[in-house]
């Protein structure tokens, strides 16, 4: 059995027999594709220079990434862009101009306070809305004295009519027409904002289109319906909310008053704890037994009123020395 001796590893260059050196591998790949003109294409098949490569390939150079917006930059868009809107839709649900653009300030004051999880948010202009509407139909507005007193209505009779329909209907009902008919905001969408259940959503929804229809015939059509929810809250001048500015200043007041007033009630919680712990008994005292009568014994009484003879020695007492010898040495009669 014989054995195949080893191939020798290649050699880097090699010689000719008339002296020459041979090129390597690599310089002979290079050679190929410069002498293959579809792999070269900064040159023409003929050899003539491509003027069109360098544009090509400037085209498909990646552009340079946009600069990401601050914190503040990222708000003030999404406070233009949501708020104006978002006044006319909590005036429709409350039917009150100064309360609706209150609403909006308080919604986007809290957006502020929390904007590491509002911009983070799927929807940042669902979250303010579902904010503002929360805030608008709190219960606690009929106790503020400016909210017993009922505000001037729209000018057209048909502006009446709608927003005088809209005010009789319970709030969720309210709420639930406005995002579904007056937004266009999908079913599950809405049900899910109203925190309720989609076929109680649907619910809702058929009632407040029966209730409209009732007293609105024309207003039947959803689609019809929809316009002129657009409408009612388009023809109202509603005052603007502040601009983002303020309303972030704003949250941040509201927020450094909110921390003091927890470091103050905490403070007084810390000391009123230490002065009960301070004067509090550390011991148990048993309750005194009341008052037995004991027979055989006499009563305790006080002495009664003086005799004159006894009121003239007391003022005679009264009268001599309180101190000094005189009074420790006795007078010889």
């Amino acid at each position: 059995m014989t054995q195949t001796p080893a191939c020798p590893p290649p050699l880097p260059e090699a010689e000719a027999e008339d002296g020459t050196e041979v090129n390597t591998e690599a310089e002979n790949q290079t050679d190929n594709q410069t002498d293959n003109p579809a792999e070269n294409p900064a040159e023409n098949p003929d050899g003539t220079e491509n003027p069109d490569w360098t544009e090509a390939e400037a085209d498909l150079e990646p552009a340079s990434p946009a600069p990401a917006l601050t914190p503040g930059q990222a708000f003030d868009a999404l406070y233009a862009f949501a708020a104006p809107a978002l006044v006319r839709q909590t005036y429709l649900l409350t039917g009150r101009r100064e309360l609706a653009r209150e609403s909006v300030e308080r919604a986007f004051q809290l957006a502020w306070q929390r904007w590491p999880e509002v911009a983070v948010d799927r929807d940042p202009a669902g979250w303010v809305r579902a904010a503002a509407y929360e805030y608008a139909m709190s219960p606690w507005h009929r106790l503020r004295l400016r909210h017993r007193t009922p505000e001037p209505p729209p000018a057209a009779l048909d502006d009446r009519r709608l927003l005088s329909v809209l005010l009789s209907l319970p709030p969720a009902y309210r709420r639930t027409v406005l995002l579904y008919d007056g937004l266009g905001i999908g079913l599950p969408e809405t049900a899910a904002e109203t925190e309720a259940s989609t076929p109680a959503a649907a619910g809702r929804l058929l009632h407040a289109r029966e209730v409209v229809a009732a007293r609105v015939p024309e207003l039947a059509d959803p689609g019809e319906l929809r316009l002129r929810l657009t409408e009612l809250g388009s023809k109202e001048s509603l005052r603007t909310a502040a601009k983002p500015v303020v309303v972030r200043s704003g949250s941040e007041r509201r927020a450094r008053r909110w921390t003091r007033a927890a470091i103050a009630f905490t403070v007084l919680l810390i000391g009123s704890t230490a002065f009960t712990l301070r004067t509090a008994p550390d011991h148990y005292e048993a309750p005194q037994a009341p008052a037995a009568t004991i027979s055989g014994v006499p009563p305790r009484s006080g002495s009664g009123p003086l005799s004159e003879e006894e009121q003239e020695i007391r003022a005679k007492l009264r009268s001599m020395f309180q101190n000094g010898p005189e009074r420790l040495r006795p007078e010889l009669r």
